[in-house]
């Protein structure tokens, strides 16, 4: 019998040397999770027998328990790095048809020949979907799919509208030439000058300028002229769905009124017959009404036409140019005509050219956005996180992975950051939760443990041999 104990102290000992050594050699392992070898005695007693006097029948391996606490994070330069801080572990699958779903904490990911995220050994990481908003369309495992990072260029936006803001010095002279004599390409025709870049549909960009022009002081002391052009072309600023009466208030069809009781009759059309707009301030610089006046109330609509588009984009498109009026008094988002000099306080459009992918961005939640060169940002899918009742209980496969099990439960489903779920950290990596100095020395012990259980088996076996020899 004590030969039978001192052997199963030597096997115990021998178990307790595995799996240090295996946490000793996994120290530098990215998400790997320390092993504890947990033994408990044998004790087997007959109905009859004195439990007394009876002497244990050695020692078992119960489990060997991997311990799930946190490692330490190590910062990256790549943003494909991902370290969850607290509970949660990452799905991945070999194939992308596969339901074969392994759950790792190893965060070292890159992009296949596809440009899907996959981890070291090939497989590819788990992603909800979500909506263009960036909320998750659904957080359950069934649901959950390959994250892929996009190679196409982001769709170019045709320009609708400009939102422009100036001041307009009040002292500026008169050009008495002008607006008649307006010419974009004679500087001595206009008073002052302003551009924007707009896009058409396919994403070619345009160059929109603005003419602003003073008019006579001595009959319309606060009235300004304005014409525009695109890419050198004038374009007419006619509003045919618009009101012909500068007072906003007024009725369609009211006799045109001037504000400031000045000569209001001049052309609104300049050299070359392109027409502009007249737009009137009050006495104190507030910009209170614009002829023509919009249908909409604050934004002439300037259709662009196939002279201007002929590179095949949509020949329909119209600009809108916003002055925010507001009938009501002043307001900071409109035009001002103050003593001071002509300054551009707003000049924006919602255009967009084509957009080239120029990085990702994951956040803590999660959420995986792919930004393009021409400033917009698309969200692509929020990274699933799946935790279990039983962490202890999963089943090892390899390549710092785990699969479920009874012991485990199911497979929980989750947002990072939401409930007991932890949060991400892009461009980092949780190390390996091994001790090393720990470790060492359960080494120490458990060669000792194992010369000593290896002393006993010597000892039993010269007693053994001292009972042989006996005559």
């Amino acid at each position: 019998m004590s030969f039978n104990i001192a052997l199963s102290g030597l096997n115990a000992a021998q178990k307790d040397l595995d799996v240090t050594s295996n946490n000793i050699a996994n120290v530098n392992t990215t998400g790997f999770k320390e092993s504890r070898a947990e033994f408990v005695d044998v004790y087997a007693a007959s109905l009859l027998a004195s439990g007394k006097t009876k002497v244990g029948d050695g020692v078992l391996t119960a489990d060997v328990a991997q311990q799930f606490q946190q490692g330490s994070i190590q910062f990256t330069n790549n943003a494909l790095d991902l370290a969850v801080t607290g509970n949660g572990f990452y799905a991945t699958v070999p194939e992308l048809d596969s339901l074969e779903t392994s759950y790792t904490r190893a965060g070292q990911f890159k992009l296949n020949d596809s440009n899907f995220v996959v981890n070291s050994a090939g497989e590819h990481l788990l992603g909800f979907p979500v909506n263009p908003d960036g909320t998750s369309a659904s957080v359950s495992l069934s649901t959950a799919e390959p994250i892929r990072i996009p190679t196409a260029s982001g769709a170019p936006q045709k320009t609708s509208e400009v939102d422009v803001r100036m001041n307009l010095p009040a002292g500026d002279s008169f050009i008495s030439s002008a607006p008649g004599n307006f010419d974009p390409d004679d500087p001595l025709t206009f008073n002052h000058s302003t551009s924007v870049t707009i896009f058409d549909s396919l994403g070619d960009s345009h160059i929109m300028t603005y003419y602003f022009i003073k008019d006579n002081p001595s009959s319309d002391a606060n009235e300004w002229m304005m014409f525009a052009g695109v890419d050198g072309i004038p374009v007419d600023l006619a509003d045919p769905g618009g009101q012909t009466d500068p007072d906003p208030t007024a009725a369609p069809g009211t006799p045109i009124s001037n504000p400031q009781g000045g000569d209001n009759s001049g052309p609104l059309s300049a050299g070359g017959g392109v027409t502009g707009m007249r737009m009137y301030f009050d006495s104190s610089g507030d910009f209170v009404a614009q002829l023509p006046m919009p249908g909409d109330g604050g934004a002439i609509t300037v259709p662009l036409g196939p002279t201007i588009l002929a590179n095949g984009a949509d020949p329909a498109q119209t600009v809108k140019i916003n002055f925010n009026l507001d009938p009501l008094g002043p307001n900071p988002n409109e035009p001002t005509q103050f003593a001071s000099n002509f300054e551009v306080t707003s000049l924006e459009q919602d255009g967009l050219a084509v957009g080239r992918l120029t990085g990702i961005d994951i956040g803590s939640d999660g959420l995986i956005r792919a930004t393009y060169s021409n400033g917009t940002s698309e969200p692509l899918s929020r990274i699933a996180l799946v935790n279990f009742a039983n962490e202890q209980g999963l089943t090892q496969i390899g390549n710092t992975s785990w699969k479920e099990s009874i012991s485990s439960g199911e497979a929980l489903a989750g947002e990072a950051g939401s409930g007991t779920f932890g949060t991400i950290n892009s461009s980092a990596l949780e190390q390996s939760n091994v001790n090393l100095t720990t470790e060492l020395i359960d080494l120490i012990s458990a060669q000792r443990n194992f010369q000593a259980n290896s002393r006993a088996l010597e000892v039993d076996n010269q007693l053994n041999q001292t009972i042989l020899q006996i005559r």
